[in-house]
């Protein structure tokens, strides 16, 4: 079951002349163009709780999360017009990787972001069953302009991780990659890797990001919600 087509919103040009991070954008877009990487650990022992006892999918939980936080912040929303000035998307929706064990390669599949969990979980779910096994990168065709892409690495838990994208200074998007959780002091840690353009974001935005995830996961009421 794929994802239901979605109709594209046209993203938001930015006023310039009001932005306070005109500068900063132009700085980072022209003159320093740079991406930088951000790698946390996230506590996550109320949030792993609750699924334990839930009959819905972890995976899917995190991927929900996380599209609800950036869907929280235009400077996590951004994309380039055709003429290179910033736009913001209305709305953006995760793109995330099924792993095919049997050929030891990966598929992108994407669903619409649903500020309901469990309509998120719902749609999103049938993906993994009907992909698990997919041949092509995109089973669905190429993910939609506005998405944001969700990587995880559950084999292996990490304190660094850094993608080195080359040419990919026109990439506004975030790219967020899981680890495996680690148990430390009575208490459950996700690593969480962030992938950020600094023409988009700031580190006081990341951080932003980071802490309002924690808390959405240190409060978990909404996975059986």
């Amino acid at each position: 079951m794929d994802a239901a087509p979605t109709p594209l919103p046209t993203p938001t040009p930015v006023d310039l002349d009001t932005w306070p991070r005109r500068q900063h954008f132009a700085h980072y877009r022209r003159a320093v163009p740079c991406t930088y990487a951000m790698t946390v650990e996230v506590d996550v022992t109320a949030f792993a709780s609750a699924l334990r006892g839930s009959r819905r999918k972890t995976y899917l939980a995190q991927v929900w999360a996380l599209a609800t936080v950036v869907n929280r912040h235009e400077e996590f929303r951004m994309c380039l017009t055709a003429a290179g000035d910033p736009a913001v998307w209305p709305v953006v929706h995760p793109a995330f990787t099924v792993l095919n064990p049997e050929r030891e390669t990966f598929a992108c599949v994407w669903t619409p972001y649903d500020p309901d969990f469990g309509a998120f979980h719902e749609a999103a779910a049938p993906l993994l069953a009907a992909h698990a096994r997919a041949v092509d990168f995109f089973p669905q065709g190429p993910p939609p302009p506005n998405a944001f892409d969700v990587s995880s690495l559950p084999w292996a838990s990490f304190t660094g991780f850094t993608l080195n994208i080359r040419d990919g200074w026109d990439h506004l998007a975030p790219i967020f990659t899981l680890g495996r959780y680690a148990e430390r002091d009575g208490r459950t840690l996700m690593p969480l890797a962030v992938q950020a353009h600094h023409a988009a974001a700031d580190g006081f935005h990341t951080a932003r990001l980071v802490n309002e995830l924690a808390e959405l996961l240190a409060e978990p009421g909404w996975v059986d919600a």
